[in-house]
Formats: structure tokens, C-alpha cells, sequence
């Protein structure tokens, strides 16, 4: 039995997994929470395992692995999107565990792949195939990136924070962006642009530069609690109006040159995969819109990246489950 968890700035998923081989994951009891509604992880872990139906298994839990979303740095991590600083051996002293072990959520997501099936995932782009590198995306929240290292059979998820790299602008109205966001901010990472509040960033920079204001209907639904950046991808999905669907175009077209940024940087002819909640959702403006022309854009370099393929991870419980797996891997011993 293992506790493993996706813990990100938004929901934390939890759950118990039965695990008899790395190809059999099986969760006994999941749950969903919302991250805001909590001061620190201890306490919400210690809700979760208060649980009736965890209570039963709570004996048999030989370890927890949580992924993360912040950097982990000597069994520390100070979330970017949250107030918390998590503690490993905290963790491990409140919860009364043999093993407690963070891990970032996209190395989690990395090692998730390996559990995934054929339609858990989506080919948007199947360029020539090989055996090098991987790497990973995924837009949510914040921005998330991992490198795939390849092992011959299989690949090794190492954690990075490219998300926070600084924002590249590639013309004269993405320069104007930038030039607006940085009134907001005095350093411009791409997650400022590639995410859920992103989003609705590069919405606000149009309805300014454009002189429009937004729809009535769209601030009654913020006002309400609605989430303003799936207000706008499902309103350029409708074609509701020019302005949605020029927001939509823009984050799609950042998301397929960072995708190629960081398929660069490692070479990832292994593949580049788009994970995340977001990609899913706009499944048919990535293959429709600009994203691949983003991405295959790197001048000299473009034949390269037309052999890479690019793949959209459906599953919305990677991390979760790629969290069990590599607690499986480390509790047994078995190795990938």
C-alpha cells in the first residue's frame, strides 16, 4: 500500500494505491482538495488519512510520494502559487511513515507516462520517432517542465523550473505584451503568459490594446466565482467573438514555441509531451491552430523539430499515478 499524492496550487489529489507490480496500479480510496482551503500540507494529508474509508488500509501504508508543484530542494519546497513551505521530515514525523518522499509534480507526470495506455494519450504531431531525449509541458495553474533523460528503454524524469525562465517575445505585438506585463511585474516568465491566470493576462492586453471591454456576461460569471481563464479558451471554442478566439490563438502559439524551446534544449527526438489540465480541453485548437507552427519555427533548426513528435496527455491523474509508480520502483527495488 502506498500514499501518493498530486498536490498542486489548485486541488490536491490523494490516494491509496494497492500496487502488486508496476503494470497494476489499483487506488482503494482517492479524494480531492481544494489546496486554498488549507494553511500547509501536514494538516490536510492528516484530514485525508482521518478519512473512514483510509482508516482501513492507514496500517498497510509503507510510504508516501507526493508531487509537488514548486521546486524541491533538500527534501524542502516553497510552493510559488501557494503559502506553503513543505517539510519532508515534518511529513514524516506527523504522519507516522516509514518513508516520505517529495518530488516535483512534473517528475511525477514523467514517471506517469510510463503507466499511461494508447488512448490515454494523443499523437498531435508523429514526426520521424527515435530513442533520444523527452521532455515535458504542461500548463495549468502555473507552468511546469521536466526533461525525459532516455535509458536506453525507458526514460528518467528529471525536475527543472523553465516555467520561470524569462518570457521571449517573437514580434512586434508580443513585444507590446511584454511591455504591459511588465508594468505588473518587474520579471516575465513564461507562466505569465502559458497558464490558467496567463490566460486571461493576454486577454486583458487585448481588451486594452483593442479598446474593448469585456462581455457583461463574461465579468458576471468572474464576479460569480467562475474560473476567467476557462471562461475564455470555452468562449474562443464557441467562436462567442474575434476577441476570445485571438486570446486563445495567442496562448496556443506560446505554448508550441516553449514546447519547441525546451524540445530544443534537450533535443527531444524521444518526443515532447503536453501535459497538464488545459491541453486537453483545447484539443482541437492545438491541432487546428498555430501550435505546431510555433513550435517547428526555430530557423535553421526546423527540420529538427519536424522529427520530433508531440504527444497530449489525456489523463488527467498522470502525476497521481506516476507518483505511485515511482513509489512502487523505490519501496521494491525494482528499478524501471
Amino acid at each position: 500500500m502506498i500514499l501518493a499524492g498530486d498536490v498542486g496550487a489548485t486541488k490536491c489529489n490523494l490516494a491509496i494505491f494497492e500496487i502488486e507490480d508496476k503494470n497494476e496500479l489499483s487506488i482503494q480510496v482517492e479524494r480531492r482538495f481544494e489546496s486554498a482551503e488549507y494553511s500547509n500540507l501536514d494538516s490536510l494529508v492528516l484530514e485525508f488519512l482521518e478519512d473512514d474509508e483510509v482508516r482501513e488500509f492507514r496500517s498497510e501504508v509503507k510510504g508516501a510520494f507526493l508531487g509537488i508543484a514548486g521546486p524541491v530542494v533538500d527534501d524542502r519546497v516553497e510552493t510559488p502559487n501557494l503559502p506553503w513551505i513543505v517539510k519532508g521530515e515534518c511529513l514524516r514525523q506527523t504522519l507516522h511513515l516509514p518513508r516520505v518522499e517529495l518530488i516535483n509534480d512534473l517528475e511525477a507526470t514523467g514517471y506517469g507516462i510510463f503507466t499511461l495506455k494508447e488512448d490515454q494519450i494523443h499523437t498531435l504531431h508523429s514526426g520521424g520517432g527515435g530513442n533520444g531525449h523527452g521532455a515535458l509541458i504542461a500548463a495549468g495553474t502555473g507552468l511546469g517542465e521536466a526533461l525525459l533523460i532516455n535509458r536506453g528503454d525507458s526514460f528518467l524524469p528529471v525536475a527543472s523550473e523553465g516555467g520561470h525562465a524569462d518570457f521571449a517575445p517573437r514580434n512586434e505585438l508580443e513585444i507590446d505584451l511584454l511591455r504591459f506585463l511588465l508594468k505588473r511585474w518587474s520579471h516575465v516568465s513564461y507562466e505569465r503568459v502559458l497558464s490558467g491566470p496567463g490566460l486571461v493576462n493576454i486577454f486583458e492586453f487585448l481588451c486594452e490594446t483593442r479598446r474593448e471591454t469585456p462581455p457583461i456576461w463574461y465579468e458576471q460569471q468572474v464576479e460569480k466565482g467562475e474560473d476567467p481563464g476557462a471562461l475564455i479558451s470555452q468562449a474562443a471554442l464557441d467562436k462567442v467573438s474575434p476577441l476570445f478566439e485571438k486570446t486563445l490563438d495567442l496562448f496556443v502559439s506560446f505554448y508550441g514555441a516553449e514546447a519547441g524551446n525546451l524540445g530544443l534544449k534537450v533535443k527531444a527526438t524521444g518526443g515532447v509531451y503536453i501535459g497538464g489540465g488545459i491541453a486537453p480541453k483545447i484539443l482541437p485548437r492545438l491541432e487546428d491552430g498555430p501550435f505546431m507552427e510555433a513550435f517547428t519555427d526555430k530557423g535553421r533548426l526546423r527540420s529538427l523539430m519536424e522529427e520530433m513528435p508531440v504527444y497530449v496527455i489525456l489523463e488527467p491523474r498522470t502525476a497521481l499515478l506516476g507518483a505511485a509508480y515511482l513509489g512502487f520502483l523505490t519501496l521494491s527495488g525494482t528499478g524501471q
